[in-house]
């Protein structure tokens, strides 16, 4: 099946905060002691201190403010270095690939098949795909022990329970050269400090998703774009992300709460029932298949991801012009941003292929390819910018916006990891409004 069959018939759910249980409960009995030295050496914040230091502060901040937690909540402002464990070091440089086959675990239809293709034929292996629709399903089968993948596809929100669970193989950065063909903040990102199991794979932004030749008002004519989804004028053709983290905080965000990872019961609620809302407004609908409903015509808005809608045009009916894609994010900036990344996998069996595999997926031509070919998300190329990729014309100007800068990250907002009380919140908030639509 190809991607729209596969997505027809249907998205995985969410799984609730009992899906976690096990990884949790490793995450809070860990007996190997952190080796910090096994990893990068400590690397330091502007204000000079180390990152260590900063991620111990961070440990009891988090602890004092929601109970004893299991791993640290990352922030921008209180960057955590993740810890490495004697009984989960990293491999030693200078090793031989393994034999394979090399098991990858990825979100569905994320990676050009024919990019797999050609690392298996580069290193004389089989590559074998396997796939998921949400890191809450992930992360339920990975902490069962029970599989052997080698390489993953997480998100930053879950770096710290994965790394506390050690469902994470710590990466040797000699076998990934190739980390210096993206943006320098990725070689230190604030959930993952000297990059100790983690390289970036894709950014993107959240937005409004339509079809510019249904909808009455563009959402840029609006003062506030999110308002186009409470629209009555599209009962039945509005959809919004099945995904209760971006739901919910689209609705924060439109409600003026730039705080999208709080965990205040209050605001929960509040974001709850203007979600609510729209069942009865406009009959609502949420899926995950952005990119091929808004091309076909099912859905004339849609809350979508910039790189879904980078792909749409793809799925267009025969005879229809890409200029009916629209694409709509704040244009003075402040909506939801974010990255995905690739890791290695502690229980997998072959770790120096599955290295390998990272530094080929972020190679300068094997990256771009892997983008205009297939996925139309942007990787975070140091040589590739946004402005390149207009002109030469992968970003129509009709998909302006979706186009993704590095200084988009100063004033956007990213969904940050939160407490398992946290997390049950959101959940039970959007398994609520799942169970009226």
């Amino acid at each position: 099946m190809d991607r729209r069959d596969f997505l027809r018939r249907g998205a995985g759910t969410t799984l609730g905060l009992s899906g976690l249980g096990a990884l949790l409960a490793a995450c809070g009995s860990q007996t190997g002691a952190p080796a910090p030295e096994a990893g990068p050496p400590p690397a330091t914040t502007p204000g000079g201190e180390t990152a260590a230091t900063t991620a111990a502060a961070t440990t009891a901040e988090a602890t004092s403010a929601e109970g004893e937690l299991p791993f640290p909540l990352a922030r921008p402002d209180s960057p955590v270095t993740l810890p490495i464990f004697d009984d989960n070091p990293p491999i030693d440089s200078g090793l031989e690939p393994e034999a394979g086959p090399l098991k990858i675990y990825n979100w569905i239809d994320y990676i050009w098949k024919r990019k797999v293709k050609d690392f298996g034929k580069e290193f004389g292996v089989e590559v074998e795909l396997s796939s998921f629709y949400t890191m809450d399903e992930a992360i339920a089968k990975l902490a069962t022990g029970q599989t052997d993948y080698d390489v993953f596809f997480p998100t930053p929100d879950r770096m710290s329970r994965l790394a506390y669970g050690k469902l994470l193989r710590p990466l040797n950065l000699d076998y990934i050269p190739n980390l210096a063909n993206m943006w320098p903040v990725f070689s230190n990102p604030f959930y993952d400090q000297g990059a100790r199991y983690s390289v970036p794979y894709t950014i993107y932004t959240t937005g409004i998703a339509y079809r510019r030749d249904k909808v009455k008002t563009d959402p840029f004519e609006l003062a506030n774009g999110y308002e186009i989804l409470w629209d009555p004028a599209y009962k039945g053709k509005a959809f919004v992300l099945d995904d209760s983290r971006e739901a919910l905080a689209m609705v924060l965000l439109k409600n003026g709460v730039t705080d999208i990872n709080t965990e205040d019961p209050a605001l929960i609620e509040m974001a709850k029932q203007d979600l609510i809302s729209l069942i009865d407004l406009v009959n609502v609908k949420y899926g995950i298949e952005d990119y091929t409903k808004i091309p076909e015509g099912s859905a004339w808005v849609h809350q979508g991801w910039s790189g879904d809608m980078l792909a749409g045009s793809w799925y267009l009916p025969e005879g229809t012009k890409p200029d009916v894609l629209g694409y709509w994010y704040p244009p003075e900036g402040g909506g939801v941003i974010g990255n995905d990344l690739i890791a290695v996998l502690a229980g997998g069996k072959n770790p120096v292929l599955a290295h390998h595999f990272l530094n080929f997926m972020l190679d300068e031509t094997n990256a771009y390819e892997n983008m205009i070919n297939f996925n139309g998300y942007q990787p975070p190329l140091t040589s590739l910018s946004a402005e390149s990729l207009i002109a030469d014309g992968f970003i129509p100007e009709n998909l302006a916006a979706a186009a993704v800068r590095q200084e988009d990250f100063e004033n956007a907002y990213l969904l940050l990891e939160l407490s398992p009380d946290g997390q049950t919140l959101w959940q039970n908030a959007w398994a609520e409004f799942k169970a009226g639509v």
